[in-house]
């Protein structure tokens, strides 16, 4: 597939640069027309019996600021040395740049990401006072600024974050409350909790002109051996497999593609580099649930994947002239596959 083939225009003013609640959702059940439906027919459309997967990750506050200067911190390989991504262009090796609280950073190499040398060892403490949330950049060009608001400390976290390491959040679960998810539970559908953190290829750009050529950052996944197990007794009685997000399609189908290694007593944990594009076949999700993708994005082709891209391009213009609001803090979409679109009574 083609870059250019994820292509497509939408106004700028349907960026979503604060959340709604409740927010819109688009309904798209096998080739039916897309309809509009409130959150709470959605909900109710999801039976007893039926398994919702979604994940835990807790995003990490990691952007810090030296004057104009954006550095997201992404991994910590000793004491005092990290990985980081920033513009380094204008930099030269050996340049320092002066970081709150005293803290200075010398660039130690260049590249994608660029390794740098602190002055002294920071702990998770030091992150939680000077560094912000990872908001994506197209929020903060809406905004017409860099910085996150208050609010963004609970509006970008899911109402149930527990396991730390994201630099993005699982935004479809946003659409979803605490209360939601326990009014699922009391009638009867299975909640199931997975770990994915994600991690520096949402930032990056893709590059390559055809799919196939791109090179997908791996990514940290965890599934609990009864988690699994429950998806799987669900997918042998018939159940559908509800999943909230593609980083929840993307820990699901690892496993099920055998890219976690070989399930332990604990479960399975690993990295995945799952590229998922039109002609993938889904092995495990039946609905996937999740957020509208910018264009020429390897989440447009996951969701492709799971429909056609001809069908998502259709869906995303009907969606575009109704004025839905896109991306991170927009409206939600529901993907029901066509083989098993009858909704059965739980």
């Amino acid at each position: 597939m083609k870059l250019t083939d994820l292509d497509f225009s939408y106004p700028e003013e349907l960026i979503a640069t604060s959340p709604v609640r409740p927010s819109r959702v688009m309904w798209v059940e096998g080739e039916l027309e897309p309809q509009e439906i409130s959150l709470q027919d959605l909900l109710s459309r999801i039976p007893a019996g039926d398994v919702l997967v979604v994940n835990n990750t807790r995003v990490l506050k990691r952007r810090v600021f030296s004057g104009d200067v954006e550095i997201l911190f992404l991994k910590q390989i000793n004491a005092t040395d990290w990985e980081v991504l920033f513009p380094s262009k204008k930099f030269k090796i050996g340049s320092v740049l002066e970081l709150p609280l005293g803290v200075q950073m010398t660039l130690q190499q260049k590249g994608r990401p660029q390794t740098v040398r602190l002055s002294q060892e920071v702990s998770e403490d030091y992150f939680q006072k000077v560094a912000e949330l990872p908001l994506p950049p197209y929020i903060q060009k809406a905004r017409e600024q860099r910085h996150t608001v208050d609010a963004d400390e609970s509006w970008y976290q899911t109402a149930w974050n527990k396991n730390p390491g994201s630099f993005a959040a699982p935004t479809a679960s946003l659409h979803f409350s605490a209360e939601d998810i326990e009014g699922l539970k009391s009638r009867g559908v299975k909640v199931l909790e997975v770990t994915l953190h994600v991690g520096l290829g949402t930032f990056l750009p893709v590059t390559a002109e055809d799919l196939n050529d791109h090179d997908m950052h791996e990514e940290y996944v965890e599934i609990s051996a009864a988690t699994w197990s429950a998806v799987q007794k669900a997918k042998a009685e018939g159940r559908k497999i509800w999943s909230l997000g593609t980083t929840t399609s993307r820990s699901l189908e690892s496993a099920a593609q055998g890219l976690l290694g070989a399930m332990s007593e604990t479960g399975f944990s690993g990295f995945t580099k799952l590229l998922i594009q039109p002609g993938y076949q889904y092995k495990v999700v039946d609905c996937l649930m999740t957020n509208f993708h910018q264009p020429q994005s390897t989440l447009v082709a996951l969701v492709a994947g799971f429909s056609s891209l001809n069908r998502v391009k259709a869906c995303y213009q009907w969606a575009i002239e109704r004025k839905f609001r896109l991306f991170s803090y927009g409206d939600l979409t529901v993907w029901v596959a066509a083989a098993k679109s009858a909704v059965h009574e739980g």
